[in-house]
């Protein structure tokens, strides 16, 4: 079979592989439909040692974190009614020795790496979706545990804040969404989201404040940080937590004075998936994604792709960047265009 798999110049190429039919206890072998290339795929391959121990147990090197297809064969453990059923895969979730990568033909995966998808959806629209939606759940989890009562999304248009969007209604959590743009906030306003602020509105900090205060939302998920994690810090409830996941701010510094994190009594730390009570402990994850089979069907789950790619386009993919918010998804059986 086709795979795109990384040289040892961390270069990205197409090889033959042999295919996977036969699984190991636990995993499951899949048909990939598509593979929506994320942020963390690009980031990773040019930073190994931000990866850790995630650049390891890569099957014949062949790279790719998330798709979503049908399974074709389970191994022992696995039942067998799960043949033939479509599911979204977050590869990173397991690790484990006899992975292949999703950017392929055929993957094979821990079965507690996939939630199986409703007949009633199409599996392309999962093609990056289940990296958002165990981040979202995550953090749900865990603040929830620790007393929070609502939250704060920095990049409230991004595919994880639109995963909180929906998680946190479920739970009846309130939520506080910025995004930079009127246009951004519309649609987000569309899709049923209710508390919505633009950054650049003339009052957005009393405003914010205001708001935050009203709905008790001390936990923070910073997807931007830099300067907007800055401006929001002083306005931000007492006994506030921020939880920082993404970049997208990161070339300029967070500036905070001593005397507001003391005064507002603030917690600043990294937020991480793999080290999450949901994700590390393997009972919690498995009721995790039981729970996630049943509510994946949301709108707000589903991956918003862009351009699709043969895997020879690879290089092609990995430059996409023509419309903002929008992955780029390689289709394994797509023929090349010339």
């Amino acid at each position: 079979m086709k795979a795109v798999c990384v040289n040892a110049d961390r270069k990205l190429e197409v090889r033959d592989i042999p295919t996977p039919s036969d699984p190991p206890p636990g995993h499951l072998v899949v048909e990939i439909k598509a593979a929506a290339i994320n942020h963390g795929d690009k980031a990773f391959l040019a930073n190994p040692g931000v990866a850790g121990g995630l650049m390891k147990n890569l099957g014949h090197n062949v790279w790719g974190a998330s798709a979503a297809g049908t399974v074709r064969a389970v191994g022992e453990g696995v039942p067998a009614e799960l043949v033939g059923r479509d599911v979204a895969i977050y590869r990173s979730l397991n690790r484990s020795e006899s992975t292949i990568g999703l950017w392929s033909e055929f993957a094979q995966v821990p079965r507690m790496s996939c939630v199986v998808l409703p007949a009633s959806v199409s599996a392309k629209d999962y093609a990056g979706s289940l990296v958002n939606v165990i981040t979202a759940h995550a953090f749900l989890e865990q603040v929830s545990g620790e007393g929070h009562k609502g939250i704060v999304v920095t990049a409230g248009n991004s595919a994880t804040g639109l995963a909180l969007a929906a998680l946190a209604k479920r739970r009846g959590m309130p939520a506080v969404f910025l995004v930079r743009s009127t246009d951004a906030a519309a649609k987000l306003r569309a899709q049923g989201i209710e508390h919505v602020l633009v950054t650049g509105d003339a009052g957005f900090d009393d405003r914010f404040s205001q708001l935050a205060a009203s709905l008790g939302t001390t936990a923070v998920f910073d997807g931007v940080g830099g300067e907007l994690t800055s401006r929001i810090a002083p306005h931000l409830p007492m006994g506030s937590v921020i939880s920082f996941y993404g970049f997208l701010g990161a070339a300029a510094p967070v500036t905070l004075s001593t005397f507001v994190i003391v005064s507002r009594d603030l917690v600043l730390r990294r937020f991480s998936n793999f080290n999450s009570p949901t994700v590390a402990d393997p009972q919690r994850l498995e009721a995790a994604l039981g729970y996630l089979e049943g509510v994946i069907a949301d709108p707000l789950f589903h991956t918003r792709s862009g351009r699709e790619f043969s895997l020879e386009q690879i290089d092609e993919a990995m430059a996409y960047e023509e419309t903002p918010g929008a992955k780029a998804v390689l289709v394994p059986r797509l023929a090349s265009r010339g």
